[in-house]
């Protein structure tokens, strides 16, 4: 979608892009092969992939940021901190009722999106650009994430999957 959207994106910079990430992201590892889920991915499992899909999400960020270098479109990806949403809500079994435990102690939404609309607002977001944000300050993310070939390797065949 937001392939389909850079037109209008570099015609109204300056403007911005955010993706929420998470640090889910840490510890995942991609298997290419798998993208298109046809096999590859033998540990499957949904925080797995979960995971997967967040680290994808920074490897986007970034390869994205590239390819907009000069153009005053600013993107960023962030950790919006671990919110109590209603996504484990209809989850059964041990699984559901620990979510369900925890989710008393989580932050609320409103609290979540604080980083997203920082990102989105900030006067001047030159300085996250191409960055992973957690509290409105820049992080590192997890060293897979940081992986320009593998972010380069993943546009493509995204790309290729979507007919881009």
């Amino acid at each position: 979608m937001t392939n389909l959207l850079l037109d209008r994106l570099r015609a109204s910079a300056p403007s911005r892009i955010v993706t929420v990430a998470s640090q889910a992201h840490r510890g995942a590892r991609l298997d290419m092969a798998g993208l298109d889920g046809r096999g590859g991915v033998e540990d499957w499992s949904p925080l797995k992939a979960y995971g997967r899909s967040k680290l994808c999400n920074i490897l986007f960020t970034r390869a994205l940021a590239r390819r907009l270098q000069g153009t005053l479109v600013v993107t960023a990806c962030l950790h919006p901190g671990v919110v109590a949403t209603a996504i484990g809500d209809r989850v059964g079994g041990v699984a559901g009722f620990g979510w369900r435990l925890v989710k008393r102690f989580l932050i609320t939404p409103e609290k979540g999106a604080e980083t997203s609309l920082f990102l989105a607002t900030v006067a001047d977001p030159a300085a996250f650009d191409g960055a992973y944000v957690i509290d409105r300050r820049v992080a590192r993310p997890d060293a897979a994430a940081l992986d320009d070939e593998v972010g380069e390797l993943l546009w493509s065949e995204s790309a290729r999957l979507v007919g881009l």
